[in-house]
């Protein structure tokens, strides 16, 4: 029995400038995207069926090429700064011209309808017109899928246009170089151009919903991931790329809420897209089930090599980009929650890769202590995770998502305190990172040891002990902790010189003290500026 044909949405597409044709696609499965990309020679199969793909010059996002139109809505409300650049409305009309032109001449154009929130008080219809089949599936994967009787009545609260193959001229466009990514929220548009890295639009939409929901819902927008327990209890988890937030959330006795952005009402959490975006460096099918099974047909593999005459992933070849991803629909998770809505949280995990070996493997903190450390954000990049990193290197992001956050990060500190006094929610920082030593000294701590933890704060096992203060950030660190080694808890007695580790605190305090200094003055109450480190607590040996 043939598929059902749905109507292509020509009006809409008219009113935006284009001109819909024979090779207009709509709504197109998986499987026939997959054979378009084939076709085209935009990618090719692996072993398992998954479409793999290269995204050319850009294998990551470009954040100093994104911009937001400063117009009456954005220019008292952003804050502007690196991440959150303003761009002229004329500068903005003429991308938005470049591209609408750029995709009336391409060859083919493919369309998707689809919407973001998973609580229907907050959905928003996002259409999505790409010049590439390959960014088509990464929206279908990615975000929430309308029914077919949805579609009969579905409008756009939001447009993406995507032309990777165009390059802006960048002296009439306003813009750095020739590639951007523009929102506008006057105009309910975000226009991308010259970068075919799939990451920009989940990040783009991301960045709409951070400033909508806390703004005129009061609703806090999180960059965590987020799953629920068999009793129903629900925990959350931030952390930059890296520090396992993916790895973290899938665990097979929990089923998982969604791997990377979050609303928290004041009745629920829930995820606002309908797939995951797991990074495949050095993935391991024994470390990471969910995710390895995951890589199967419909699934989008980008940036990865084969091993030498075989469609075989080398999943530790990082020679395109240490940022290999695949995305794929929530349902190739066996134990995803659908749909993708929890309960209110009952515990808040920060995680941090800390490659100086300084941070404790698990702690409790107080809602001073927790609103210090998300204001913070803290991790650290490693040797050959970027060109010209050579040795750890601190990294701080306000509320674990900077390159994401149109407001000032005082307004989701505010609401994350707020939500977390009201509910009694525990706060852990775990570290991820280094034990013993720095990188290249010390071990990365196992992650049999991590999931212990964090089993042991879920359950309840470390509400049963005793806990000591951090001598320099003053978080509480548990004396045990069942199915973890005691003398990995202390990290201070992990190292073979104390004085050596004394040291390298004391460095890690000065540089969260440094980043704080820019956030002090605007929105720290006296409860989280005290639950600060303090430098003159080190030790001396």
């Amino acid at each position: 029995m043939p598929a059902p044909v749905i109507a292509l949405p020509t009006d809409g597409l008219r009113r935006l400038g284009l001109r819909p044709s024979d090779t207009t696609f709509y709504q197109l499965p998986p499987d026939e995207l997959t054979d378009h990309c084939l076709r085209r020679k935009e990618g090719v199969l692996n072993d398992t069926g998954a479409l793999t793909i290269r995204t050319g010059a850009f294998t990551g996002r470009s954040p100093k090429d994104r911009y937001i139109v400063k117009d009456e809505i954005t220019s008292g409300s952003v804050h502007w700064n690196d991440f959150n650049q303003p761009i002229d409305p004329a500068y903005f009309h003429r991308v938005f011209t470049a591209v609408t032109t750029w995709l009336n001449r391409v060859p083919e154009v493919f369309v998707r309808d689809c919407y973001v929130c998973a609580d229907a008080r907050h959905r928003l219809n996002i259409r999505v017109i790409t010049e590439t089949p390959s960014a088509n599936l990464f929206a279908y994967n990615m975000f929430l899928r309308p029914t077919e009787a949805e579609l009969d009545d579905f409008r756009p609260d939001w447009q993406i246009l995507s032309a990777p193959g165009l390059s802006l001229n960048a002296t009439e466009c306003g813009t750095r170089g020739k590639n951007a990514v523009v929102i506008s929220f006057r105009h309910r548009l975000i226009v991308l151009a010259g970068t075919a890295y799939t990451g920009e639009i989940k990040k783009a939409v991301f960045t709409i919903l951070n400033f909508l929901l806390p703004r005129d819902h009061d609703v806090l927008s999180m960059h965590c991931s987020a799953n629920r327990g068999p009793k129903g209890d629900t925990a959350i988890f931030f952390g930059l790329s890296g520090t396992g937030k993916t790895t973290l959330s899938a665990d097979p006795a929990r089923r998982l809420i969604g791997d990377d952005e979050h609303g928290w009402t004041e009745d629920n959490i829930f995820n606002f897209e309908g797939g995951c975006y797991a990074k495949c460096i050095n993935l391991r099918e024994e470390k990471e089930p969910a995710i390895f099974g995951a890589i199967r047909p419909g699934a989008l593999v980008e940036n990865i090599k084969f091993f030498p005459g075989t469609d075989h992933i080398n999943f530790d070849d990082g020679s395109i980009t240490e940022n290999t991803r695949v995305s794929y629909p929530l349902s190739y998770i066996t134990n995803a929650l659908q749909p993708s809505i929890g309960a209110l949280p009952t515990n808040i995990f920060f995680l941090t890769c800390d490659a100086y070996g300084v941070l404790p493997p698990i702690s409790r903190l107080s809602p001073g202590q927790a609103m210090y450390q998300f204001i913070s954000g803290y991790t650290a990049k490693v040797a050959g995770t970027e060109t010209g990193i050579t040795e750890p290197k601190p990294t701080f992001s306000a509320c674990f998502g900077a390159p994401f956050l149109p407001l000032h990060p005082g307004r989701y500190a505010e609401l994350l305190g707020k939500k977390i006094r009201q509910h009694g929610v525990k706060v852990w920082m775990i570290n991820t990172g280094w034990s013993g030593g720095p990188y290249g000294q010390g071990s990365r701590i196992q992650l049999s040891y991590t999931r212990a933890m964090i089993t042991a704060a879920l359950d309840g096992a470390l509400d049963l002990v005793e806990y000591h203060p951090h001598p320099v950030f003053g978080m509480a660190i548990p004396s045990s902790c069942p199915g973890v080694p005691a003398e990995l808890l202390n990290p201070r007695n992990t190292w073979p010189s104390p004085a050596a580790y004394d040291e390298m605190a004391g460095h890690l305090a000065d540089w969260f003290t440094t980043n704080f200094e820019k956030y002090a003055g605007a929105i720290a109450s006296p409860e989280i500026r005290a639950a600060g480190p303090v430098r003159e607590k080190v030790k001396k040996s």
